[in-house]
């Protein structure tokens, strides 16, 4: 009888090793950590006597505990993404699916990464740190079973996003743990980055194609099609946009002027979803579609400093015209005969 020799296994180096301990951090992800800053600039918007030059070092050190606790989520999304990531055309290269990685030590990496993360923010203050926790154990719901939601359709995309408004906290108890965020904000916050992440899927799809094997790659991809996703595109930017209106009739109705920016930068990113290997995959990549970083970066810019500008007059064309349904107030209806009046109330809205 002649014996097949088993397939050697292949042998790191020290070196290889832990450059690839620093791969699975992903440092190259911390530009997501810009989504932080409406969390800096809404609150110093409305009260500028927050800044301070200590503000600025409080910034700093937020920086690095926000990127310490992402890259903890980070290197244990890729130790058990491993066995899938095989599976994957593309993914299949990353350290931990070729077996540099050693297992034991990313784990320690892992918790190691999440305290020190954690702890730098209770320098900061505790609501800070509370919300670098919350960043952190989103992160465990997301990667771990049972719950694994990263496996669920839908619930993957809303999990996921939901690190907009955890960042957008984390920005915002950086400069003030006093004032409390509105709601509206972080609700389409949170919606716009489920908009991107079904964009995400989206191209995914598309990309591998055969929705066997995607479908090995990704559980949710099992339910998921190109169809169901478009549509629950379409719910994520109605949703964000409703609540970015409620947000800014509210509060600052010059962001106004910067919405047709908004739609357009969101216009272009639905766009390129549509091409072959598409950055909208691999949003650390965003930078080589020139067209959606300019229209990016001005959207930022405007809506930046719209924030720091009144308008009087734009708050009186929007003025309510309509009588309220809350507060008492009176108005005078015309009765059969016409010589008599009837005085009655009326509750208007806010």
């Amino acid at each position: 009888m002649s014996t097949v020799p088993a397939t050697p296994t292949p042998s790191f180096t020290l070196a290889e090793r832990l450059k690839a301990h620093v791969q699975i951090a992903r440092l190259d992800h911390s530009i997501k950590n810009l989504f932080v800053l409406p969390g800096v600039i809404v609150p110093l918007s409305t009260y500028p006597a927050l800044w301070s030059p200590h503000l600025l070092v409080t910034l700093v050190v937020a920086f690095v505990a926000i990127t310490l606790v992402a890259c903890s989520n980070y290197v244990i999304n890729e130790v058990l993404d491993a066995p899938f990531d095989r599976l994957h055309p593309i993914k299949r290269n990353r350290p931990a699916a070729r077996g540099v990685v050693h297992t034991g030590a990313a784990y320690v990496q892992w918790i190691v990464m999440m305290l020190l993360g954690v702890g730098i923010g209770l320098t900061i203050n505790r609501m800070f740190a509370l919300m670098a926790l919350v960043l952190w154990i989103m992160g465990c719901l997301y990667n771990f079973p049972p719950v694994r939601t990263k496996d669920v359709p839908y619930l993957d995309v809303l999990t996921e996003s939901v690190n907009n408004p955890l960042r957008m906290l984390l920005g915002w108890y950086a400069v003030t743990a006093v004032l409390v965020p509105p709601v509206s904000l972080l609700v389409a916050y949170w919606m716009i980055g489920c908009y991107f992440m079904a964009l995400k899927r989206f191209s995914e799809l598309n990309e591998i194609g055969d929705r066997s094997v995607a479908g090995a790659y990704r559980k949710s991809f099992q339910r998921y099609t190109p169809e169901s996703l478009l549509v629950s595109v379409l719910f994520y930017a109605s949703t964000a946009m409703l609540f970015l209106g409620g947000f800014i009739i509210r509060y600052r109705i010059e962001l106004i002027f910067g919405f047709p920016l908004v739609a357009f930068t969101m216009a272009m990113y639905l766009k390129i979803a549509f091409k072959p290997q598409s950055a909208v995959q691999n949003p650390e990549k965003l930078y080589r579609e020139p067209m959606l970083m300019a229209s990016f970066i001005a959207t930022t810019l405007v809506m930046a400093l719209l924030l720091f500008v009144r308008m009087p007059w734009v708050e009186q064309v929007f003025a309510p015209t309509l009588p309220s349904t809350t507060a008492p107030t009176t108005i005078v209806v015309p009765a059969a005969p016409a010589r008599n009046v009837i005085v009655a109330p009326v509750v208007p809205a806010q």
